[in-house]
């Protein structure tokens, strides 16, 4: 049995810890179901090449969203081609492998088989571009969440990536580690704790955690992104004089969060503090005019923020970007 996509998305539902990882991976592509086909986008940001790798698609429902208005998810929808379905709005699931010199850099990992059919296929878009989990030097997380750090371990418990250091922010990792705080969330949200701790436990003796904004490795600083999770983190890359900001999940919804900023999710642990990091990103993405990519905006996730009005809009950099 695997957490599938009703489970996850209906709220912080029960996951006893013996379902978390159900045994049908693939051992080869660092631990991905191969129902999916590999799709991945690769450009290059000056010495760095970057590929953009699908994990899959999940429906977000609109019950998830705080103060969703019917009538102004219509206005929005209707500036673009998104579609509501009975499930609600499909977004992506987004992984990023950074090549520089002889380092490959993993940032997050997909959700492997924990959460449905629909997903698990970073793995083969991974090793589609040719690089083998074994040659995955870092793995930077932005948080710990399943659709994020599923993908470390393969269906035998031990690491997908199996000579790679995993960075993590020092909060994300003392959050879902405290049993404290597991043992004061209710029942049937104690196994995503269980679940967190178990994809990133076969890096133990890999690990490293970082805290604030710093430099992580060389050309990547972090930077913490709270409110989403406590320890939500981004990660900027500069290479040849130019910058991309890998953000992470400060929105969810490119049809909808760009539009109205203030709604959240019931995934965000405090919802107050995820929209005033999105704001604060927002503004200084426009500021700065900054490339960015982020885990669900719509693939291949790679655009810029612009002012629209008193609120927002996402421009998509052209496919053909970097080639």
């Amino acid at each position: 049995m695997t957490i599938n996509r009703r489970t996850l998305l209906g709220g912080l539902a029960a996951a006893p810890a013996a379902t978390l990882i159900s045994g049908q991976a693939v051992a080869d592509t660092a631990g991905a179901p191969t129902a999916l086909p590999p799709v991945l986008h690769q450009f290059h940001l000056g010495d760095a090449k970057v590929t953009v790798l699908l994990d899959g698609h999940l429906p977000l429902g609109v019950q998830l969203f705080t103060d969703y208005d019917a009538e102004k998810a219509e206005v929005a929808l209707a500036k673009g081609l998104h579609q509501m379905t009975p499930e609600g709005l499909n977004i992506p699931v987004n992984g990023y492998l950074v090549e520089q010199g002889d380092r490959k850099i993993l940032i997050d990992a997909g959700t492997a088989d924990l959460m449905g059919p629909s997903l698990g296929a970073l793995g083969g878009a991974l090793a589609a571009t040719g690089v083998k989990p074994s040659e995955i030097s870092t793995v930077l997380l932005t948080h710990m969440h399943p659709d994020h750090s599923g993908g470390l371990v393969k269906a035998n418990g031990q690491a997908a990536y199996p000579n790679a250091e995993l960075v993590v922010s020092q909060v994300e990792w003392d959050f879902w580690h405290d049993d404290a705080i597991m043992a004061s969330v209710p029942e049937g949200s104690r196994g995503f704790f269980q679940m967190a701790r178990g994809t990133v436990a076969p890096y133990a003796d890999r690990l490293r955690l970082i805290k604030g904004e710093a430099a992580v490795i060389d050309g990547f600083t972090a930077m913490p992104l709270p409110g989403h999770t406590p320890g939500h983190t981004g990660y900027m890359l500069d290479s040849g004089g130019q910058q991309l900001l890998f953000w992470g999940d400060v929105i969810h919804s490119t049809a909808l969060q760009f539009a109205y900023p203030d709604w959240t999710i019931a995934f965000d642990t405090d919802a107050a503090l995820t929209a005033e990091t999105r704001v604060k990103m927002f503004d200084r993405a426009v500021a700065d005019n900054l490339l960015l990519t982020g885990s669900h905006i719509d693939f291949p996730g790679l655009g810029r923020v612009l002012r629209h009005g008193k609120s927002y809009a996402y421009q998509p950099a052209p496919w053909q970007f970097g080639l």
